[in-house]
């Protein structure tokens, strides 16, 4: 019996149907691969139970029933984000003891990738009768097709009062300090010609309020997430408000330190260069998948070091170490998200960023140069805190007043509970510290209490 006597509507393999006479199970990518083809384009029908030439000899019941776990379980371990799959069965004899499995694959909202190991993920996309591995410009070219997240034009007309954060960003980095023009906007191609934002900008839009532009900052105490957490922050809104937002977290909860001249003096250092933690996190912004539900960009800092990971795989064909430091291509998975934090200033159309970080950090030793991890669908950039191991740097407050000590204590060492102040500047009256020393502070607006006034883990937090 031929496939197209129980299957009418099938003619012949081709980039919607393809015949398997058994599925593998110790090699699924043959076979897996077919599935995620099928869920990166139109969707398809993979038949089991037929030979090369459309020959229908079907598989028994307790077959089907194996065929069907061994799916569900590679479909669980190894393909992200999940297909969606169903189930149609048609016999090829009269005794119903032989069946034609058809498992149908939905085209998915995202672009579905194949992991092998911890660090290996294959984009698979479908040909006539074969799936093969896409290439960086096709995974683009996919991510644009599927979920149009960036570059679709929208039906919202550009003004400039529903944009003001974003043009408040571009007046804050660009170097004349100016706003972009209308024109400019649309040599761009972030707004159409006749005026029309696109999706990608709809996102730095004042009223956007969606997850996908989610980021989640918190500080931990110590070196790993076991560890108490200090301060935390959910972001949402625009592009421009979270990138903000997340750099004064940043901002507040890291330190300053100086070190001594050789004429002694001292000169200022900060456990990490603005400019580095700055690229880091426009680098997350502008390439993360923002098709993943459910997903944000995460900023954790530790006692010893700063991770923004992003959700998204790595789009080049080589790995991160394969690269010379601070030469990595610049392959953009958000056309029109880069291009508005091209247009702002933050970031440069040649991919610089990477080589802008490793330059902020040439004079730290090679234990501390910034480090980029790969995990399947995520990408990790890691910041190493510049005075956390460097023997050298002290924090000297010997010339200064009270208050400036409290405020040096903050910067260098983070949040502190009252009583650890009061003890490091030798007060003995709690009265007299806070009456003295913290209120005026407060009061002038530069630290403010996170916390109950008699809590004992209220910490006191410089203000941003």
């Amino acid at each position: 019996m031929k496939i197209k006597e129980i299957y009418p509507d099938v003619i012949t393999e081709d980039t919607s149907y393809e015949y398997k006479a058994v599925l593998n199970p110790d090699n699924p990518i043959k076979w897996a691969k077919t599935l995620i083809g099928y869920a990166n384009d139109k969707g398809g029908t993979l038949f089991i139970g037929v030979s090369n030439d459309g020959e229908a000899f079907g598989i028994d019941l307790e077959e089907v029933d194996k065929t069907k776990l061994l799916i569900s379980r590679i479909n669980d371990r190894h393909i992200f984000p999940h297909i969606k799959i169903s189930y149609m069965m048609r016999s090829v004899d009269s005794n119903a003891e032989h069946f034609v499995l058809a498992v149908k694959v939905a085209p998915a909202d995202s672009v579905i990738r194949y992991r092998e190991g911890d660090y290996n993920e294959t984009v698979f996309i479908k040909g006539d009768g074969n799936a093969t591995p896409a290439t960086p410009e096709e995974i683009i070219s996919l991510s644009k097709r599927k979920y149009g997240v960036d570059n679709e034009t929208s039906e919202v007309a550009y003004t400039d009062n529903q944009w003001s954060e974003y043009l408040n960003l571009c007046k804050e980095y660009r170097q004349d300090k100016s706003a972009p023009t209308m024109k400019e906007l649309q040599n761009e191609e972030i707004v159409s010609k006749d005026g029309y934002a696109k999706s990608g900008f709809i996102m730095f839009s004042d009223n956007y309020n969606e997850d996908d532009t989610m980021i989640c900052c918190r500080l931990w105490k110590g070196k790993n997430k076991t560890g108490i957490v200090l301060d935390s922050s959910r972001l949402r809104g625009s592009i421009a408000n979270v990138f903000e937002n997340a750099l004064n977290f940043i901002e507040r909860n890291t330190k300053t330190g100086w070190v001594k001249t050789e004429k002694g003096g001292r000169d200022e250092i900060r456990s990490y260069p603005k400019e580095a933690v700055r690229e880091a996190l426009v680098n997350a912004i502008a390439h993360r998948d923002y098709s993943i539900s459910g997903t944000q960009i995460d900023v954790d800092i530790y006692s010893d070091r700063i991770e923004i990971v992003s959700p998204g795989s790595w789009l080049l064909p080589k790995d991160y170490n394969a690269y010379p430091a601070g030469s990595i291509p610049s392959i953009r998975r958000n056309a029109i998200i880069a291009a508005c934090l091209d247009v702002a200033n933050l970031m440069e159309r040649g991919g610089t960023g990477f080589q802008t970080m490793m330059e902020s950090y040439k004079s730290s030793p090679d234990e501390l140069q910034p480090v980029v991890s790969i995990y399947p669908g995520f990408l990790n950039l890691r910041l190493y805190d510049r005075l956390f191991r460097d023997e050298a740097i002290e924090l000297d407050l010997e010339s200064l007043t009270d208050a400036e000590k409290v405020m040096a204590i903050l910067k260098m060492e983070g949040p502190k509970p009252i009583k650890e102040l009061q003890m490091s500047l030798n007060y003995r009256s709690r009265s007299q510290f806070l009456n003295e020393v913290i209120n005026p502070l407060m009061k002038s607006g530069e630290i403010y209490r996170d916390g109950k006034p008699k809590s004992p883990t209220a910490l006191i937090k410089i203000k941003k």
